[in-house]
């Protein structure tokens, strides 16, 4: 693991939360984004180096609006960038964790994205991210 790509913050009301986190950071969002396979609206600030993304629910049904409805708006997790995702799956996948998606798939910010199950992680949400790459033609 390289270093830590985001946090993950999930919210209610996105546009209240930008409103909060922009006055709180002193910055507009960089980015937003919706992506529909995890039923998710996604807001993303840069402090220097470090990136928070907010995270709204696009349906009642989705792992955010459940997080929500357990726990409550809060921290969600956190991302560590990797040069490797397939590499790192396979290797933590061999100490014993649990991975939440066997295979690697698109996430928000042009990143592939894994999930560890928190049960193994001391209570805590991992997203391993890699950048996706193009090829130059």
């Amino acid at each position: 693991m390289k270093n830590v790509e985001h946090i993950a913050i999930a919210v209610r009301d996105l546009e209240a939360a930008e409103k909060l986190f922009g006055i709180l950071f002193g910055s507009e969002p960089y980015k937003k984004e919706v992506i529909i396979s995890e039923a998710v609206e996604t807001s993303f600030f840069k402090i220097n180096q470090t990136k928070v993304e907010l995270l709204k629910a696009t349906s009642d049904d989705s792992a955010i609006a459940k997080f929500i409805e357990k726990k409550g708006e809060g921290f969600h997790h956190v991302a560590f960038e990797v040069d490797n995702i397939v590499l790192e799956m396979e290797r933590l996948r061999s100490e014993g964790f649990t991975l939440l998606n066997e295979t690697p798939k698109p996430g928000a910010d042009n990143k592939l994205v894994c999930f560890l199950h928190p049960k193994g992680t001391n209570g805590i949400l991992i997203e391993l991210c890699q950048e996706i790459k193009t090829l130059d033609i």
